[in-house]
C-alpha cells in the first residue's frame, strides 16, 4: 500500500513508453514517469519514491525528494498567491504546494517564508500545507536539558517575543530580551534551551549560557577595537539596541564580555567607551619591586 505524501518503497511491475508502473497494493498501479526512472531499473526492483497527486488527481510517483513530507513541519517560501485558492509554496517539486486561505493564520505574500505543517486535506484528498499547526505539535513532555542546542524555526511574533518550533516537535518561546540578532517568521537557526516552565512551556535563547556565549563575543569586541584604532564608543551603559545592532548580542552578554576582557587587562573603561589595553602595561594598582 502506498502512502500519499510520504516516501514509499514500491516494486516495479512493467515498463511503458511513459515510464514504469509500480505496485501500490490496494491502490492499484502508480506511474513513475520516464524522467524520474533511475538508469538500469529492472522489473521487480524496489524503488524509493514519493507519492502525490498530479493535476488530474491521479496518484503519481517521483524519485525527487520534497523539502518536507506529510506529517512534518517546514519553513517554505511563498512563490505565488491565487485570489480564490490561496498561496502556493515551493516545496522542492515542480508542482507547488497549496496553502489554502482557510489554513492561513494571517494572509501571506509572495517571497515570504512561512512555517507550515503538511497534511492530507480531508476535503480533496490532496496534500496541502497549514499554518494552523498547534494541534499537530507533540503532546508528549519534551525531555530537554538546560543549555541543550536545538534547531528552531521562527513561527510568529507575540507580545512577549517570538514563538519558535523546537526540533520539529514542540513550540517554545524566545523572549524579546533574548533576541540577539534580527529574526522573522520562517527563519531557521540554532538555539538553546533555557528551561521548561510548569505546564511544559519551553524557554529559548539564541545564545549559549555562560562562557560559551561570552568567549566568541570577546573576540568580536577585540576585532572591532582593532578596526577602530583601539577605541570604541561602547561600554556597559550603551543601549541594548546599539549593542544588538553592532555585536548581535544581548546587553547582558555584552556586559559579561566586557567584564571578562577587563579582568584579562585587554581593555580599560574610558567613560564613555572603552579602549584597548596592553596586558604588559602595569595598572596603578599593581605592586612593582621597589614600590613603597
Amino acid at each position: 500500500m502506498a502512502e500519499l505524501g510520504r516516501i514509499n518503497t514500491l516494486k516495479v511491475l512493467y515498463s511503458t513508453p511513459h515510464g514504469v508502473y509500480l505496485d501500490a497494493g490496494p491502490q492499484g498501479e502508480i506511474l513513475l514517469p520516464t524522467r524520474y526512472v533511475p538508469k538500469g531499473t529492472a522489473l521487480d526492483q524496489l524503488l524509493e519514491v514519493f507519492v502525490y497527486r498530479d493535476s488530474e488527481d491521479r496518484l503519481v510517483a517521483t524519485t525527487e525528494r520534497p523539502l518536507a513530507c506529510v506529517g512534518q513541519f517546514a519553513s517554505l517560501e511563498v512563490v505565488s498567491v491565487h485570489r480564490q485558492m490561496g498561496a502556493f509554496l515551493n516545496w522542492g517539486l515542480p508542482k507547488d504546494l497549496l496553502l489554502p486561505f482557510r489554513e492561513q493564520q494571517d494572509r501571506v505574500q509572495t517571497g515570504q517564508r512561512v512555517l507550515v505543517y503538511l497534511k492530507v486535506d480531508d476535503r480533496s484528498d490532496r496534500i496541502i500545507a497549514t499554518m494552523k499547526y498547534n494541534k499537530h505539535l507533540s503532546r508528549q513532555p519534551g525531555r530537554w536539558k538546560k543549555g541543550q542546542e536545538v534547531s528552531l524555526i521562527i513561527a510568529n511574533r507575540t507580545p512577549l517575543g517570538y514563538n519558535a518550533l523546537v526540533n520539529g516537535t514542540h513550540m517554545g518561546l524566545l523572549q524579546e530580551n533574548r533576541v540577539t540578532r534580527p529574526v522573522k517568521p520562517g527563519l531557521e537557526l540554532k538555539g538553546y534551551i533555557l528551561g521548561t516552565q510548569p505546564g511544559g512551556k519551553i524557554d529559548l535563547s539564541l545564545d549559549p549560557d555562560g562562557y560559551q556565549r561570552v568567549a566568541p563575543l570577546t573576540d568580536r569586541i577585540l576585532q572591532e577595537l582593532a578596526a577602530q584604532g583601539g577605541k570604541l564608543d561602547f561600554d556597559d551603559d550603551s543601549s541594548p539596541e546599539r549593542i544588538r545592532e553592532t555585536f548581535a548580542a544581548s546587553k547582558a552578554a555584552f556586559k559579561q564580555a566586557l567584564g571578562a576582557l577587563f579582568r584579562q587587562r585587554k581593555i580599560r573603561f574610558t567613560r564613555p567607551g572603552i579602549a584597548a589595553q596592553d596586558v604588559r602595561e602595569p595598572l596603578p594598582s599593581d605592586w612593582r619591586p621597589g614600590q613603597a
